[in-house]
């Protein structure tokens, strides 16, 4: 079997995200089949709601999708490197591949400040690829963030 990978379709939905005024991440989970079961962007702002990242946003449509609160088998992609919240909803998800963009040295919780995979209490470790269109995932935070500065 070919990778193939999901991160264009996580980066049109931040893009998505960035047009609504949301910080711009995008999430993708797709099942063993390759077939997308769910994609978000961050919706904290239009939503209210501080959990509303994208990577949860996903995490609820594809276990809604399934029928269960487990996604077994699935990968998510997802253009910024998880927060910890994030990272322990993969986690609790049984997400088997975790596949990102741009690392976050802010608010990073896989290979920064956190590492919720790294301590015991984390019941499941998914794969980690970090990377995968990184430059893009780059640019579109930068410009959104350069914007927000600007006062536009």
């Amino acid at each position: 079997m070919t990778f193939r990978s999901f991160m264009d379709l996580a980066l049109t939905e931040a893009r998505a995200a960035a047009a609504r005024g949301e910080v711009p991440v995008g999430a993708v989970i797709v099942d063993r089949a390759g077939q997308v079961v769910a994609q978000a962007g961050n919706r904290t702002r239009e939503l209210h709601d501080p959990t509303a990242h994208a990577e949860v946003l996903a995490i609820r449509a594809a276990c809604a999708q399934i029928g269960s609160e487990r996604l077994v088998g699935h990968d998510l992609y997802v253009t910024l490197e998880p927060c910890a919240m994030c990272a322990a909803a993969l986690a609790s998800a049984r997400i088997a591949r975790l596949y990102y963009g741009a690392s976050d040295p802010k608010s990073g919780g896989v290979a920064q400040g956190a590492r919720v995979f790294a301590h015991a209490q984390c019941h499941h470790v998914p794969e980690v690829y970090d990377g995968i269109d990184a430059a893009a995932a780059e640019v579109l935070l930068k410009a959104f963030f350069a914007q927000k500065r600007e006062g536009n």
